[in-house]
């Protein structure tokens, strides 16, 4: 029997371990202890010892809590941490069968070091640690010195950001490349710009009445910060609380019993229905004047250039509203003042429009029946969403939390991978700002993005974004993408071709964490190409990936969850709490733990010690205080000692609280943190942008340096709508490809894990069935699947079993990207192909931030 103890149950008691200790007693066996890792084991006996010892996940992506379950100190079995907010006592069969990738027989055990040529498959020699890592470190230092532009270290899912992607990256000087261009970077672009947090759209489920669940995959996907788990958990409740759930998709299988409606929206053109929604609401009076008017740009006044009108000079220059109290123009924000949000105003001889006049004109066109077309849905559908909007918005009503008066406004959208679109950027600033005309953003009920409602460093940096003609290797504030996400594909374009880019140098090392970019990342052609370029590549992995087995020359092996990670938030969104991953057992094989990697590497590279070094760079990352600093003149012992450090700096007693506890739930989470009203500054004092002036000052300066077209047309002051790149593809190119994502699979670490291969075998073409058949289908027949690159005219090709579904549009092929034999080990055998070998990168296919399209036209062809 398994306790199950509920939130109030844990804050009952106040802390995590009072939930641990009540749920220890009733484990199944003979519960003797839960024993931190390295503490003494009990003398031998007859009887065998069974131990809880806990942890966090470390296969999925919110590392929900676990208790390790171990006899005569083997982990037998992983259960959910009762006290843990984000999973509560569960776990998924992600969480669940890790167990297999701990103890699996074909990880990579010692290091090895590449014996043939690259790009084709492997071959390796054993290696020790020490002549592993020399190697590594004397191709990273010859790099350095000559120029840190030729040193890239490439960001997977790594578990302890400021271990990776800041001490480590600023000790050795490398350029971090990333993976959030395939995930859901265009949305946080999207958020940063229009009202200045660091996320995508999610709900305030304890109070939301009304939901779009726009691209989220109900039941079978996470969203922000999580994995699964948090939010199914929240959404029951809210269906219990009575929340009505509209699910705009091209496919209904995920949605299940929990949408109240399936809106079957066509791929890629969610913009259009979000700009009709607008014009919706305005015409119909359905806005919150006192939040457009306060917290946004909206009453700014618009010349005819487009530009604001300002008075001052230089940096002092101040935004002018037209004050209808003193009947002419004022700064904006300025005490007394009762901006116009409508209407055409004289000033300084040149007629103006308040920007909320421009945004109502611009949205006009784009009508309910021109959506529907649009959009491929019955015009009633948006007739009905529009009425619910209306209806629900509850506009003028307030709430009280935490003793506090916040405006309540009930509806909210949930939105996270659909940004990964053609026109992505725009359609989720368009989204945002659907909900800023209601005044739902950061109200109770309304829509939230991060955990806790604060102001992105890079918030006001993208109103003065300057261009420059000397781009870097991934194109960032160039001509071609001022707003930039570092999508590794379009580097391997540029890696392929500087001189086209204006690039004169090229990387020569590229240090891979716990990314597979030959199967996780899109246009797998350019990839290739892209990575054959480096002249050196080490790979830190559990397991010989497929990038690994092509080029790597240095393969260093990872440990799994056996090892210490973090810190990391803990919050569910309502319940703050922080954990740490401690190993519930030692590092098996020859793998280390990834922070004992990297100070081992760094200590080798002669960037472990010193001023501005590893270590000194740990401390900054981690805002040591100066009595727990870790000395920058000496290697710690391990990662506990570093952990051990934090740990006491935090306000711990150490690290053995971790081991122990796993947990610290710290509360509720205050309603001054999570919604924007009530901020002590409303908002952090940012001033929504609902007119992107600053995107048509991008559109000027891209103009000026004679970049096409195709590159700066969608950097426009209001989301405009335009026809995808994609339905230029010729007529035969009939069907919409999307792929989407298995619950049972976490990007390309688990589809090696036989009991998760067990639920999911074999990739899959999701067709509708009169399709399928009126094209002379049958179900399970294999097919060709050919792309078409409708700016190049290349063609692509996959061969995949067809899977019948009524849950799709008819003109929608649907893919699962976790196969392509992912990595060199026989789980992986006769897995399928991975649609992202039919996505393309580059003109047309990549936008405004560059983001990764995952939308291609394509064709079926008998096999």
């Amino acid at each position: 029997m398994v306790l199950k103890v509920t939130r109030r149950d844990v804050l009952k008691v106040g802390a995590a371990a009072g939930a641990l200790t009540a749920a220890s007693s009733l484990f199944v066996g003979r519960m003797s202890t839960i024993r931190a890792v390295g503490a003494p084991k009990p003398d031998l006996q007859l009887t065998p010892v069974e131990e809880w010892v806990p942890t966090t996940c470390w296969i999925g992506k919110q590392d929900c809590g676990m208790l390790a379950r171990k006899i005569d100190g083997r982990v037998v079995k992983f259960e959910g941490h009762p006290a843990n907010p984000k999973n509560q006592g569960t776990l998924c069969p992600k969480g669940q069968g890790q167990i297999a990738a701990l103890y699996d027989p074909d990880r990579v055990k010692t290091p090895l070091i590449r014996t043939n040529a690259k790009g084709v498959e492997g071959q390796f020699r054993k290696a020790s640690w020490d002549e592993a890592l020399e190697l590594v470190a004397e191709r990273m230092n010859e790099v350095r010195k000559r120029d840190p532009r030729l040193l890239i270290w490439q960001k997977g899912r790594s578990k302890a950001k400021k271990f990776y992607d800041e001490a480590f990256v600023k000790a050795s000087g490398a350029m971090k490349i990333g993976h959030g261009a395939y995930c859901s970077d265009a949305g946080y672009r999207a958020l940063e710009y229009t009202v200045g947090t660091h996320a995508v759209l999610h709900p305030d489920f304890k109070h939301t009445k009304y939901l779009l669940s726009w691209g989220w995959n109900i039941t079978s996907a996470g969203g922000n910060k999580t994995c699964w788990l948090t939010w199914n958990q929240q959404l029951d409740e809210a269906k219990k609380n009575g929340i009505k759930v509209v699910a705009i998709d091209p496919r209904a299988r995920p949605a299940g019993p929990f949408a109240d409606e399936w809106v079957p929206i066509k791929p890629g053109t969610d913009l259009a229905l979000a700009l009709a929604l607008c014009n919706m609401m305005i015409q119909s009076g359905t806005i919150d004047e006192p939040y457009l008017k306060e917290f946004t740009n909206s009453a700014h006044l618009v010349k005819a250039d487009g530009t604001f009108v300002r008075a001052g000079e230089g940096d002092e220059a101040k935004e002018q509203v037209w004050d209808k109290a003193s009947i002419g123009p004022m700064d904006f924000g300025k005490y007394g003042n009762d901006p116009a949000l409508t209407g055409e105003f004289e000033v300084y001889g040149e007629k103006v429009k308040p920007a909320f006049q421009v945004f109502k004109e611009h949205v006009a066109q784009y009508t309910p029946e021109w959506a529907a077309q649009k959009c491929g849905i019955n015009v009633r559908q948006i007739y009905q969403i529009a009425e619910d909007l209306r209806k629900h918005a509850n506009i003028g009503a307030t709430h009280v939390v935490d003793g506090v008066e916040i405006p309540y406004r009930p509806v909210g959208i949930m939105t996270y991978h659909i940004s990964q679109t053609e026109l992505g950027f725009q359609q989720v600033r368009a989204q945002t700002m659907l909900m800023m005309l209601l005044g739902a953003m950061g109200a109770v009920g309304g829509t939230l993005s991060d955990w806790t409602w604060k102001i992105h460093k890079g918030y006001a940096g993208l109103d003065n974004i300057s261009i420059t003609e000397e781009p870097n290797v991934y194109l960032k504030n160039s001509k071609y993408y001022p707003i930039n996400s570092g999508n590794p594909s379009i580097m391997a374009q540029v890696m392929v071709d500087p001189e086209a880019y204006g690039v004169d140098y090229t990387p020569e090392v590229c240090i891979i964490h716990m990314a597979n970019p030959m199967t996780s990342f899109l246009s797998q052609k350019d990839i290739y190409n892209g990575y054959m370029k480096y002249k050196f590549v080490a790979v830190i992995d559990p397991w010989l990936s497929k990038t690994a087995d092509l080029f790597a020359d240095v393969v260093l092996p990872a440990a799994t969850l056996e090892k210490y990670e973090g810190p990391t938030s803990a919050t569910d969104q309502y319940v703050g709490a922080q954990t740490l991953r401690t190993p519930p057992m030692d590092p098996l094989f020859e793998s280390r733990g990834d922070i004992q990697i990297y100070m081992d590497l760094c200590e080798k590279a002669g960037i472990l010690t010193g001023k501005d070094g590893y270590l000194d760079q740990v401390n900054k990352a981690l805002k040591m205080d100066d009595e727990h600093k870790l000395s920058i003149d000496s290697k710690p012992s391990g990662e506990r000692e570093v952990f051990d450090h934090w740990a006491k700096s935090a306000g711990y007693d150490g690290v053995e609280f971790f081991e122990t506890q796993s947990v610290d739930v710290t509360g509720p989470v205050s309603a001054k943190k999570r919604y924007g009203y009530a901020m002590d500054e409303p908002f952090g004092g940012a001033v929504h942008r609902l007119y992107g002036e600053s995107l048509l000052g991008y559109q000027n300066q891209m103009k000026a340096l004679d970049v096409e077209e195709i590159y700066w047309r969608d950097y426009t002051a209001l989301p405009t709508w335009r026809e995808m790149t994609m339905n230029e593809s010729p007529a035969e190119y009939d069907m919409n490809l999307i792929s989407f994502h298995m619950i049972e699979f976490k990007q390309s670490r688990t589809s090696m894990i036989s009991v998760l291969k067990e639920l999911a075998p074999k990739s899959r073409a999701d067709i509708n069935p009169a399709t399928a058949k009126a094209k002379g289908f049958a179900e399970g027949d294999q097919v060709i699947v050919e792309s078409h690159n409708a700016v190049t005219g290349e063609t692509r090709q996959i061969t995949v079993p067809l899977h019948f579904t009524e849950g799709l549009r008819p003109d929608t092929l649907a893919i699962p990207h976790h196969y392509g034999e992912i990595a060199k080990h026989p789980q992986t055998e006769g897995q399928g192909a991975t649609p992202n070998t039919l996505f393309f990168t580059g003109k047309g296919y990549t936008l405004n931030t560059a983001d990764q399209s995952f939308h291609v036209k394509v064709r079926l062809l008998k096999a």
